[in-house]
């Protein structure tokens, strides 16, 4: 099941690409979902306003629970948001998507402080530390930034599972998946990255 709703996003992203959205009566949809939902996918993902989940992944009302928060960081509300998705409401997937040229990646590189900013960065300062053992961000500025970008998914979904026991249950079950994704702004393609 978690393996067909990550298939449904896949669809969803490659129609996106390729300008071929599906034709939907969003009233109609609208009024069958007036009495409850059953979105099949949560995604985490950035504030950014170039990042609209609905939009990248071809998606209506109903279909998914779109959670937004700089840098797609994972907070105690954001778990609290992907337990009621899942163990309340049924989604079958969660994905952590993350996206190039982030401003929260962006800041967490140069170590920004900013009022409640800050908390949300310093969630980010764990893979910047991680990618500085490896690659030199001056001489290669773009790829750290992108392997910052990767490395905070990676930590994001792992979080995930291991600070939430209800969520870990219903992985460990194979009721639901977690998978963590970049999005291309430039492309608009979405990569989902293997665990």
């Amino acid at each position: 099941m978690p393996a067909h709703s990550l298939q449904l996003l896949k669809e969803g992203n490659f129609r996106f690409i390729n300008n071929l959205k599906k034709n939907r009566d969003h009233l109609e949809v609208l009024n069958e979902l007036k009495d409850n939902q059953r979105p099949f996918a949560a995604i985490v993902s950035c504030m950014d306003s170039r990042t609209a989940a609905e939009l990248i992944f071809d998606q209506g009302f109903g279909d998914i629970f779109s959670i937004r928060i700089a840098g797609n960081v994972v907070t105690n509300g954001i778990l609290g948001s992907l337990e009621y998705a899942t163990s309340v409401v049924g989604s079958k997937l969660i994905v952590v998507l993350g996206h190039t040229n982030c401003g929260a990646i962006k800041g967490a590189c140069d170590h920004i402080r900013l009022g409640h900013l800050t908390e949300l960065i310093e969630k980010i300062e764990p893979a910047v530390a991680e990618v500085a053992k490896s690659i030199n961000r001056e001489k290669e500025y773009e790829l750290f930034e992108y392997e910052v970008t990767k490395t905070n998914v990676l930590i994001g979904a792992k979080t995930i599972t291991e600070n939430s026991p209800i969520i870990k249950a219903l992985v460990d079950k194979g009721q639901v998946g977690v998978v963590p994704a970049i999005y291309n702004i430039a492309t608009g393609k979405v990569q989902f990255l293997d665990v």
